[in-house]
């Protein structure tokens, strides 16, 4: 599908170096060549496949009679090659990095959006092609213009047949099905995932992962939303921020901040204000990452091997300013490389200890709250029976190398602080729609404890 509009805009932003995008039939002739799809006799084209050239990407530069057509990405799945040309927002001459041009993230946006389509529920050809048939239509709604709004076809199906009737005049990829009353609600989730080592050569390492999830229910084709994200006086600044193709515009300062530039110190603590055309079923507003003080639960684990015995000690520590208040928690110990548990010994300070039904995993179960001294321990020996096939099998962990893994949930909690209010959220539309906020601290916080810990913590 081809956007006048957007081959346009870039007409505007290069000038002269422009490149004019070719006929359908010799783009896909370039691509094709590209891929190594074509000549299946040449094996080697110096051009191509040159060591001076070696391409880590799906980006590619696809030759043209007016100069190379970039940035293109292009995939293989499925026997289907999904290709996208997007808008560089700047002059090609020099080529900008990749990280820079915001088209290339919406680009693959769309592409999977595409893929998951293309393969739901396809059973044979009949119904290939008629999802092919559906895409200039979808496509219509979700990219107006060649602006993507929307990722997420198989929610657009419903829209296509919707009557031409209607009372509010609308553009026709703004076509609105909803009519009830209006709500739009707002969910924060939040990962944690760490690694700690107990060593002093070893850096401890952990991470919080951030999604805000909405879904808006408004009457109308014209409505407009902004969400605004707050932080506390204390709270961590959000980093390396992804937001879906529906959000309109975005404060500079909101993309500068960046987790991976070691010489970056750019900390924008907010308000982060997302204003954005609400695409009709849930999705993912934004992505984010940040870097808090401490874990949420901080471990030692220690192993000691005595023939067909372990002998093993792990302490965990809740940090005090982290909300004492679990939906669930647990720590799961894996034994790899040996036989089944025949008999253990125990001593927990706090919850309960199980082994699993394949003898190979002891589960303690924490429950939903920490003691008032934040810190418990479990002791005890595990002895093992021969070696079998059903046992599991880790070439890395052998021996004392081993890990445990915390697996937990906070409700109406986020490590960051990140939170977003009734005030923080803004409709433009008719009627006042009722508004709900929600936090979590999601699933599997990993934390790998040190022999090793989720959330994810793991505690080697």
């Amino acid at each position: 599908m081809r956007y006048p509009t957007v081959e346009k805009r870039a007409k505007a932003f290069n000038g002269v170096s422009y490149v004019t995008v070719p006929e359908d039939s010799v783009f896909l002739k370039a691509l094709l060549f590209e891929l190594k799809l074509t000549d299946p006799d040449k094996n080697f084209v110096e051009y191509r496949d040159s060591c001076s050239r070696i391409n880590k990407t799906s980006v590619y530069a696809l030759p043209t009679g007016g100069g190379d057509l970039w940035p293109v990405l292009a995939f293989q799945k499925s026997g289907l090659i999904y290709v996208c040309l997007p808008l560089v927002e700047q002059s090609l001459k020099p080529r900008p990095p990749l990280i820079s041009i915001s088209g290339i993230s919406q680009a693959f946006a769309v592409l999977s959006g595409l893929l998951v389509f293309i393969n739901s529920s396809q059973k044979n050809e009949a119904e290939m092609s008629a999802k092919v048939g559906q895409l200039p239509s979808l496509l219509m709604q979700a990219c107006p213009l060649g602006t993507p709004l929307d990722t997420n076809l198989n929610g657009l199906l419903d829209n296509i047949h919707v009557s031409t009737n209607h009372t509010q005049k609308q553009p026709v990829w703004r076509i609105s099905t909803y009519k009830g009353k209006p709500q739009v609600n707002v969910c924060i989730t939040e990962k944690v995932k760490s690694m700690q080592y107990d060593k002093r050569d070893v850096a401890d390492m952990w991470q919080v992962y951030g999604t805000v999830t909405c879904k808006c229910d408004l009457e109308g084709a014209t409505s407009n939303v902004t969400v605004s994200l707050n932080l506390p006086a204390n709270g961590s600044p959000l980093q390396d921020i992804l937001v879906h193709p529906c959000v309109t515009s975005l404060d500079s300062a909101i993309l500068t901040s960046c987790s991976v530039d070691v010489m970056d110190d750019s900390a924008f603590s907010g308000p982060y204000k997302l204003p954005f055309t609400p695409p009709s079923d849930l999705f993912n507003l934004c992505y984010y990452t940040s870097q808090v003080p401490v874990p949420p639960i901080l471990g030692f684990y220690q192993l000691k091997e005595e023939e067909l015995q372990l002998k093993l000690t792990v302490n965990l520590k809740l940090h005090e300013s982290v909300k004492n208040a679990f939906e669930y928690c647990e720590a799961r110990i894996p034994f790899f490389n040996r036989g089944p548990v025949t008999h253990l010994e125990y001593k927990v300070s706090y919850g309960q200890l199980d082994v699993s039904r394949e003898k190979s995993l002891l589960v303690w179960v924490i429950g939903q709250k920490f003691p008032k001294s934040l810190e418990i321990s479990l002791t005890g020996t595990v002895t093992f029976g021969s070696m079998s096939k059903e046992q599991p099998v880790d070439p890395i962990c052998s021996g004392s190398t081993a890990y445990v893994k915390l697996y937990f949930r906070i409700p109406d909690y986020t490590l960051t602080g990140c939170y977003a209010d009734q005030h923080s959220v803004q409709v433009f539309s008719s009627g006042k729609p009722k508004i709900s906020t929600y936090v979590q601290e999601s699933p599997g916080q990993s934390v790998y404890l040190g022999v090793s810990t989720e959330a994810e913590e793991f505690i080697v």
